[in-house]
């Protein structure tokens, strides 16, 4: 039977795990204020990028087979780890941005889903 360890973290240990949290939080939700019909995958990545370096972070999935953006954007068919690209987005599409980082060799990874625009109700389901 494997054994289970279980780590104790000490104050500031903490401290960078929440402090990664609060980031990549803050990365997606500026994200968010950004998705409507015109805009290019490519523009919330950049973003995203200048939002983590700002905030003390390094990007976590450039570190991940040298994938090669900070975001994965995910558009309606896509399933998920979409590369973002020239690719601009559409009214009624729906786009799942997930963003990773590090603050402290700490890591958070946080996946959310919006609609551009007004979306059928059988996107919703």
């Amino acid at each position: 039977m494997a054994r289970k360890t279980i780590n104790e973290y000490s104050s500031g240990q903490i401290e960078a795990i929440r402090a990664a949290g609060r980031l990549v939080s803050r990365v997606l939700d500026e994200i968010s204020k950004m998705i409507r019909p015109g805009v290019a995958t490519a523009e919330l990545d950049w973003r995203a990028r200048q939002l983590i370096e700002e905030g003390g972070g390094k990007p976590a999935f450039p570190e991940v087979r040298n994938y090669p953006t900070v975001l994965c954007a995910s558009i309606n068919e896509q399933v998920v780890h979409g590369i973002p690209s020239k690719r601009v987005l559409k009214e009624g599409d729906i786009i799942t941005a997930d963003c990773g980082l590090s603050i402290g060799g700490y890591y958070a990874d946080k996946a959310l889903t919006f609609p551009v625009g007004p979306i059928s109700p059988e996107a919703t389901t």
